[in-house]
């Protein structure tokens, strides 16, 4: 597997761990970059959708999700050069800590692991708050933990003064050679807010268009940004033979690939679609309470002839009747529950969509919104569609996060009985379904370090699909073909 040879100019921001700052250093960096007048292409290692919403909004074009467990290496290199036309430079946020990846025995989806396979020089975010000396230690140990993986360079965070960073950046340099390219003060006003459910959304944000100009007034002012993009753009160099033939990184092994491909997002001509004069019509959920999903899914889509209609149950719509389909995404539909629940033309033509046996896709919080009601914090009990049993009931703590490997219980629109799907889950919410039940379960789902008992997910009926799984279509392209299938 050879690594990029070429290509746009680029940077990892990579972390200690999480909550160390590196959305906050990263939605500012490229908001600062865009006041330059470069086109900044967007991306974030992992499955996180509330960062890339910040870094959409930053660089005016949307930001990518660049998993590596999700997809094979080939794939992830596709969806980046693709998502890279027309810009001039891309910046990579990492995921929780530099080294972090889907087991505690791999790299693998790790900031490190994409940075090496992107050949992108890596910048650590790190939080020298009450630190002096020590913060050198640190550092060493990430640019040393694995002889492959080398730091480009430092960003310091939550400084306590312009001396404070200086003095942690003299001795990171003297014990490491690794340079400071920029700091940031210790300020509240410079953090993006945070909830239970870890950062508030882009939409849930006031004020985001300050935020985001502050972040960039104190970028441009702490930043050596000529240095960033002189490193930035050494990355788009040809490598050399030698490194073209090296393995993508030495403690990451590879991804099967005998049912996978890389996934091709150039339009097909509509009438190859079977019987169709006019392309099937996907209704998408899209606002602040469905706000979740991989910007791919849609292209894999649109790439096949499926046209995308977006709109808004949150101000009162509903999916149109000419739909072949419904999509509701992620988010957070608790927020706004009551909302919701006020919107019967939206859940009447859900119920009107399963009853003509068109196909309803739902993750995560689209599940919980077709359950009979969602169960906010307060304990308030709100009506919801009510086409799958049972409550989702919102707890004070997480229920379930990590990959998870789902073998389909039965014929599902993303895959036939027995076929396995990578996916993902995050939820606060717990689905209660009443006792005697006739279950029809979709999955039986398993982690992907094999540590976790296998327990039966989400639920099918016809042509619906719901739980707390998010699927990224270029996975597989059966996958795509038999979704696109359903709705022709």
């Amino acid at each position: 597997m050879s690594q990029a040879k070429s290509g746009i100019p680029r940077v990892l921001i990579a972390g200690t761990h999480s909550g160390v700052g590196k959305t906050s250093m990263t939605a500012g960096l490229i908001r600062a970059l865009t006041r330059r007048g470069l086109r900044v292409q967007p991306f974030k290692c992992g499955p996180d959708y509330i960062d890339p919403g910040f870094h959409s909004q930053a660089a005016g074009r949307l930001c990518r999700n660049l998993d590596s467990w999700m997809l094979t290496d080939e794939q992830v290199k596709t969806s980046f050069e693709l998502a890279c036309a027309g810009a001039d430079i891309a910046i990579i946020e990492g995921v929780m800590g530099l080294f972090d990846g889907s087991s505690f025995d791999s790299e693998r989806a790790s900031a490190a692991q994409i940075a090496s396979l992107l050949e992108a020089p890596i910048l650590l975010v790190m939080d020298i708050s009450g630190s002096g000396r020590s913060i050198a230690a640190t550092a060493l140990g990430f640019d040393r933990f694995n002889p492959e993986t080398r730091l480009a360079g430092v960003l310091l965070n939550l400084a306590g003064s312009e001396g404070h960073a200086q003095g942690c950046a003299r001795v990171i340099q003297k014990e490491t050679g690794v340079p400071m390219l920029g700091w940031l003060p210790r300020r509240n006003s410079l953090a993006v807010p945070e909830r239970n459910l870890g950062l508030k959304t882009v939409g849930d944000t006031p004020d985001i268009e300050a935020l985001l100009s502050a972040l960039a007034e104190e970028v441009e002012r702490h930043f050596d940004l000529d240095a960033l993009l002189s490193l930035a753009r050494q990355a788009a160099q040809p490598a050399t033979s030698a490194a073209d033939e090296a393995p993508v990184h030495p403690r990451v092994p590879a991804l099967a690939a005998d049912t996978v491909s890389v996934f091709p997002l150039q339009p097909a001509p509509t009438d190859t679609l079977s019987g169709t004069s006019s392309p099937p019509l996907l209704a998408v959920a899209m606002d602040e309470a469905f706000c979740f999903s991989y910007p791919d899914n849609l292209d894999l889509l649109r790439a096949r002839g499926i046209e995308i209609a977006p709109f808004s149950p949150l101000r009162g719509e509903a999916p149109s009747p000419e739909a072949s389909g419904v999509y509701l995404g992620g988010g957070y539909p608790e927020l706004h529950a009551e909302e919701l629940s006020l919107n019967r033309a939206f859940f009447h033509a859900l119920q009107d969509f399963q009853k003509a046996g068109k196909p309803i896709l739902a993750e995560c919080g689209g599940f919980m919104v077709l359950t009979e009601a969602i169960v906010d914090e307060q304990g308030q009990s709100w009506p919801m569609a009510g086409l799958v049993p049972g409550k989702t009931r919102m707890t004070e703590r997480l229920q379930s996060m990590g990959y998870r490997l789902a073998t389909c219980l039965q014929d599902t629109l993303l895959g036939d009985t027995g076929t396995v799907l990578r996916a993902h889950e995050f939820h606060y919410s717990v689905w209660e379904l009443p006792q005697n039940t006739e279950t029809r379960h979709a999955f039986l789902c398993r982690g992907s370090s094999g540590t976790l008992p296998e327990t039966p997910a989400g639920w099918c009926e016809g042509k619906l699909l719901a739980s707390y799984l998010h699927f990224h279509f270029g996975q597989n392209k059966s996958l795509v073909d038999k979704l696109v299938a359903a709705l022709s």
